[in-house]
């Protein structure tokens, strides 16, 4: 007789209820994972669709209206609405348009978590909510336009975006002067890939794109990495021991660059939502100007927007950006 060989229900159940913990570990990380692939395949078709539509328009500036009494009251405010429904919505196709106040119609959330994913937020509804230092940097000698704190509008996409914008029509078209980019930003546009299901995190679901300059515009959309590098560096040095910033973004990952002027300019108008910005100092652009350690590289200064040239021997910070 031979003996008939099994594995008891003990058995059984001890082995079931091991692999039923190691479904519960890892399940959510391949899940995040698997989301996370689809929102940056997601991002980047929105960008193409976005700086196509932005490229057919003749004009970014000088729709709807924006207007203040002499007490600086705004007595008429449809600009940003105004952008949507006269032109974008000629080259782009908008499922709905939701005005002024109306944003959670779009499906625009309420809160959002910031990149750093440190503090929520109230998803701001003005310019001024945006970034406060927006409208700093206003009537320099030299520079065109102005900064309107408009309402943002709101639309939904055919394929389920909710996007709130933030409107300059006093955008300047000018992209070779110094000084601020405020006036250089005509349309922020602040997205949520899933509308108001979550995470509604900066750098999963939701997340930015920029459109600079009135004419010939340029349209950038950033995706920041969550830390600054360690301390401030300068950009080009001459001896391999010293980190210069192409290191600097190395070093903390393979998939990391750094941002070129207007992508950095970006960053400087969405600087809430991701909790960045140092009060003294600025940060170091990819945009070169002239090599050698006595060359010159744009930066942006995150204290007032101002953007200026600086020798790459000088030292700044560093935030990278995902390739």
């Amino acid at each position: 007789m031979k003996k008939k060989m099994g594995f008891t229900l003990a058995e059984v159940l001890i082995t079931l209820a091991i692999i039923g913990i190691v479904a519960a570990i890892t399940l959510p990380s391949l899940l995040v994972n698997v989301n996370e692939k689809a929102w940056d395949a997601q991002k980047k078709a929105l960008h193409a669709r976005l700086a196509q539509a932005i490229g057919q328009m003749n004009s970014l500036s000088g729709y709807g209206t924006y207007t203040e009494d002499g007490d600086g009251a705004v007595t008429a405010d449809n600009a940003a609405e105004s952008f949507i429904l006269d032109a974008l919505s000629k080259v782009y196709k908008i499922n709905n348009v939701c005005g002024p106040d109306k944003l959670s119609s779009c499906g625009i959330p309420s809160k959002i978590t910031t990149l750093d994913a440190v503090s929520e937020i109230n998803f701001p509804t003005k310019m001024s909510e945006l970034n406060t230092k927006l409208l700093n940097g206003l009537h320099v000698a030299g520079e065109e336009g102005n900064v309107a704190d408009t309402k943002a509008s709101a639309f939904e996409t055919v394929n389920g975006e909710s996007i709130a914008i933030f409107y300059n029509p006093l955008c300047s078209s000018d992209a070779t002067v110094n000084h601020y980019v405020q006036n250089k930003m005509c349309v922020n546009f602040v997205y949520d890939l899933n509308g108001a299901e979550g995470p509604n995190q900066v750098g999963k679901d939701v997340g930015f794109i920029t459109a600079f300059y009135n004419k010939n515009p340029v349209v950038v959309a950033p995706v920041p990495y969550n830390l600054d590098y360690a301390s401030a560096v300068p950009q080009y040095t001459e001896t391999e021991e010293t980190v210069d910033v192409q290191t600097a973004c190395k070093t903390m990952g393979e998939d990391l660059r750094l941002p070129d002027r207007d992508e950095l300019a970006s960053l400087f108008v969405n600087a809430p939502l991701i909790n960045l910005g140092e009060s003294n100092g600025y940060y170091w652009s990819g945009s070169v100007i002239s090599l050698g350690t006595r060359g010159l590289a744009w930066h942006q200064g995150f204290d007032n927007g101002g953007r200026g040239r600086t020798t790459r021997s000088g030292v700044g910070f560093v935030r990278c950006i995902r390739r």
